[in-house]
């Protein structure tokens, strides 16, 4: 029978988690302090630790998941919060937790979320490697699309692999591969980005590869393309949907041989990036008209991000308007405060133009 522990510093809470989860061939055992979650932990086996990180002591959730997962080296872990950030969620999930999940509980998200987990009981996890602190950039948002997103960054960090980010004109894509980037093991080298829809095809080429000397008219010194500059780091591709079928070819040679050559140049050159690539175009249909080439949709999806437009995260516009309210004050030197009534009309909208429009 499996045993899960549930760990809160809210009695009421850890009854509620054990209620809503209560099943005929499954038993609990409740805490809450970590000191003696730990004991109990040490003291009797047990398959699943449900955990809320942010505890009324000087240990917190991701204390009591180490104490827990050298103890219970097959068990797992999900982890619960009542303030939503991509930072909990990389040192979530860094650490070695299953899952990471949110407060106010989604009752039907934590059921599966413990479901799957007990299926997995079984299986061997390697050591996880410690959290790490590093500031996670500029989102903002708890809702449940924001909280995904937050989880799918962060296992995605640890990862070399292309990373497609997908989402609406202003919904912060370019933020999302600055939180990949400077949460990864590359994140000492360097980020560099470029719009491929902002330069025609002709110049993208040069700025994309570089070029020789005497390449074409203007060319009067050798220049390096953003992969070479963006040698052991990563190099962020906007707007990968407005790239010609020819230039999709040379994108598709660095992505499977790491190479690249200038223009006017004879030899090429290999280069260490990791590629992630944004576009607000649906790829797929792009592939189906033939307007964009199958094989590098293919090598670019290898992890898809899908940012939420914000008329489907209303709930987070309130902290996002106190966010830019208090640099706009900053900026101006003064203090103004928001209205009920306008925060109401501001959430009322649809927001066509997503986040960088608010």
């Amino acid at each position: 029978m499996p045993r899960v522990l549930v760990v809160d510093d809210d009695r009421e809470t850890c009854r509620f988690i054990a209620e809503i989860l209560a099943g005929p061939e499954r038993s609990f055992e409740l805490a809450s302090n970590p000191e003696h979650a730990i004991q109990r932990a040490r003291a009797e086996p047990f398959e699943l630790l449900v955990c809320d990180i942010n505890l009324n002591s000087s240990l917190n959730g991701l204390d009591v998941m180490r104490a827990f997962r050298e103890a219970n080296p097959n068990g797992q872990v999900l982890l619960v919060s009542g303030f939503g950030t991509l930072e909990t969620a990389i040192a979530a999930v860094r650490a070695g937790a299953f899952d990471y999940i949110s407060k106010p509980f989604d009752i039907g998200e934590v059921r599966a979320a413990v479901e799957r987990a007990l299926e997995q009981c079984g299986a061997q996890r390697p050591p996880a490697p410690q959290p790490d602190e590093t500031p996670a950039g500029e989102l903002v948002g708890r809702t449940p699309g924001m909280l995904t997103v937050y989880k799918q960054i962060a296992r995605a960090t640890d990862t070399t692999v292309p990373v497609l980010i997908l989402g609406e004109s202003g919904t912060g894509k370019e933020l999302v591969a600055r939180a990949l980037h400077r949460n990864s093991s590359r994140a000492s080298g360097p980020f560099v980005a470029i719009n491929c829809g902002a330069i025609v095809d002709t110049l993208l080429e040069s700025e994309l590869f570089g070029h020789t000397r005497g390449a074409f008219t203007g060319a009067v010194a050798d220049a390096k393309g953003i992969f070479e500059q963006g040698q052991g780091g990563t190099v962020f591709l906007d707007e990968i949907g407005e790239t010609s079928p020819a230039l999709q070819v040379k994108l598709l040679r660095v992505l499977e041989h790491g190479e690249v050559r200038p223009v006017g140049g004879r030899r090429s050159m290999t280069v260490d990036t990791r590629v992630v690539a944004a576009t607000n175009r649906d790829l797929e249909q792009a592939v189906a008209h033939q307007t964009f080439r199958a094989d590098l949709y293919y090598r670019l999806s290898v992890l898809v991000i899908r940012l939420p437009p914000l008329r489907e995260r209303r709930d987070d516009i309130p902290l996002l308007v106190g966010r830019f309210l208090q640099r706009a004050c900053r900026r101006a030197g003064r203090q103004v405060e928001l209205s009920p009534t306008a925060l109401e009309v501001l959430q009322a909208y649809d927001w066509p133009g997503n986040v960088r429009q608010l």
